[in-house]
């Protein structure tokens, strides 16, 4: 009998970490997926607070959702309007210079002068030749890594696409989408629940709309730092580009700020060269001062109340885990956290 036992015992347990497998298996396969629900859920909840403000101004919840929608597409038709000058440009100037760069090639024999004077020690013919011979015993992995990168770039932007129309979804029916999730609870806790729910809500809205308020500040400062500098004669090239990357750079926590400034910076120089880059050097330098005592904690603080270690282990762990949008959405877990370890598990504790 008890070998019997033994032997139930050993099955159901053995069925059970099958189970899990299966579970976990599941789980990572539909890892993209549960990754374009939770950043088009964040998002929800991040344009929801902007819908309520409209709504208590008479707005009808349809045409509220539909003025938040068409001002954040406006911001990335922005985006593109402001990328595409710069595309055309650069393409019109290869394609200009294509002609000389081929004459220079192949009848002036310009590379190859440049090469034996720079470097006389290394034989040029040499070099093309084991150039050559890596293409061609390459050609295979190149040509794979290009359709890799292509098929990257295709499958991100159908990502977004599905992201904004989960969002969509979710904004249109999130106040349904609570109520069944209150109802799951027990009626003994759901007041509770549902307390503690709302906050969470409000304190993701307000984080979203701060991260998006900060970047709005450093995306409208740099456009008028540079339309400054073009009024006392330093014209730079592409600002209005350059002031969108301040923008959306800046929705990222910690990093987002150092590192739009330092892109924004090199491409400086390499439009318009190294006098001129000393401008957007210097202004970065006093703007990330600025905002880190007095613009950042001015919005954040009415936002999320969330310790400075905290921010900085959260964003840390978040952006190991699911990259930039763990960066983004680790700050408000974290605020949740705190606020059910302080009026759930702490209101516990002292009952003990």
């Amino acid at each position: 009998m008890k070998i019997q036992n033994a032997f139930r015992l050993g099955l159901f347990g053995g069925l059970g970490v099958l189970v899990a497998i299966v579970i976990g298996s599941g789980l990572a396969t539909l890892a993209t997926i549960i990754t374009y629900v939770g950043a088009a859920l964040f998002l929800a909840l991040g344009i929801d607070p902007a819908v309520s403000f409209l709504q208590r101004h008479r707005f009808p919840r349809w045409a509220a959702i539909l003025t938040v929608l068409v001002v954040i597409l406006g911001v990335f038709a922005g985006l593109v309007l402001a990328v595409i000058p710069v595309i055309i440009d650069q393409v019109n100037t290869l394609i200009a210079s294509v002609p000389d760069i081929v004459k220079a090639l192949t009848t002036d024999n310009t590379v190859q002068k440049w090469w034996n004077h720079t470097l006389p020690w290394l034989p040029f013919d040499q070099v093309v030749s084991n150039i050559q011979d890596f293409f061609t015993k390459n050609i295979g992995t190149i040509t794979g890594g290009v359709f890799s990168t292509v098929f990257t770039i295709a499958s991100g932007a159908f990502g977004i696409l599905i992201v904004l129309i989960l969002t969509l979804y979710f904004v249109a029916s999130l106040s349904s989408i609570k109520r069944g999730l209150y109802q799951l609870v027990p009626a003994t806790k759901r007041e509770k629940f549902i307390d503690i729910a709302e906050q969470i809500s409000k304190s993701v809205g307000r984080y979203v709309l701060g991260q998006g308020a900060l970047g709005l500040a450093n995306g409208i400062l740099s456009f008028i730092f540079f339309s400054v500098l073009l009024i006392c004669g330093v014209n730079v090239k592409y600002y209005a580009l350059l002031a969108f990357i301040a923008f959306l750079f800046s929705l990222v926590p910690l990093v987002g700020t150092i590192t739009g400034s330092t892109i924004i910076c090199l491409l400086v120089l390499l439009f318009n060269g190294w006098p001129t880059v000393i401008f957007p050097i210097i202004y970065y330098l006093v703007y990330m001062q600025v905002e880190a005592y007095v613009i950042s904690p001015n919005i954040m603080n009415r936002a999320v109340k969330v310790p400075g270690a905290v921010v900085v282990i959260a964003a840390l762990a978040g952006g190991t885990l699911l990259g930039v949008l763990g960066a983004l959405v680790a700050i408000p877990v974290a605020a949740a956290v705190l606020l059910i370890i302080k009026q759930v598990v702490v209101p516990r504790q002292n009952e003990l």
